[in-house]
C-alpha cells in the first residue's frame, strides 16, 4: 500500500514543487498505520536551504490535507536529498553523468547485483555505469535502488566526482 500511496502523493506534489521552482526528488512512506512518516525530498539547482524547506513544509502539509491520501496519522518530514542523493528518475542518469553512483538491481546483471562506478549517461531505458575498464548497461526498470556516492578524496582535490 505504501508504494501506491507514495506514487499518488508524487503525482500530487510534483506539479506543486515545479510551481515553486523546486524538483520533487522522492516521496517515501515508512512506519505502521497510525505512526507513519511521510518523507518528501526536494532539491533545486544550486541546492536547497532551510528557509525553502520551511516554506515547502507549509504547502506540502496543505496539499496532503486536501488530498486525504494518507488516511491514518502521520508525521511529515521535508528535506534535501543530501549529498548522496537518490537516483530515481531516468533523467537523473543524464543530469549526473560523470558522477560516481552505487546501483543495486532487482536481479543479477552480468553476474552482479551491486555496481559502484561512474555514470556514463542513459541509452534509451538503460543506465550506463563505467567501472574501471568495463561498461555495464542496466535497464532502468531493473534498478532497485541507486544513489550518488561522494568520493571525499576527489572533493579534497577540488574535483566533483
Amino acid at each position: 500500500m505504501t508504494s501506491d500511496t507514495a506514487a499518488r502523493l508524487t503525482a500530487i506534489l510534483e506539479p506543486l514543487a515545479t510551481d515553486h521552482g523546486l524538483e520533487l526528488v522522492a516521496v517515501e512512506i515508512v512506519g505502521q498505520p497510525g505512526s507513519r512518516v511521510v518523507r518528501v525530498y526536494l532539491d533545486r539547482e544550486g541546492g536547497i536551504d532551510i528557509e525553502t524547506i520551511a516554506r515547502a513544509n507549509a504547502w506540502i502539509s496543505d496539499a496532503l490535507d486536501d488530498a486525504d491520501v494518507v488516511t491514518s496519522g502521520y508525521t511529515l518530514e521535508v528535506s534535501s536529498p543530501g549529498i548522496e542523493r537518490p537516483l530515481r528518475k531516468a533523467s537523473d542518469w543524464v543530469r549526473f553523468s560523470g558522477r560516481t553512483a552505487v546501483v543495486k538491481t532487482t536481479h543479477p546483471i552480468e553476474g552482479r547485483s551491486t555496481f559502484t562506478g561512474v555514470i556514463g549517461g542513459l541509452e534509451g531505458d538503460t543506465a550506463v555505469i563505467d567501472i574501471e575498464d568495463a561498461t555495464f548497461r542496466i535497464p532502468v526498470d531493473a534498478i532497485r535502488k541507486a544513489h550518488l556516492k561522494i568520493d571525499f578524496d576527489t572533493i579534497e582535490e577540488g574535483k566533483t566526482r
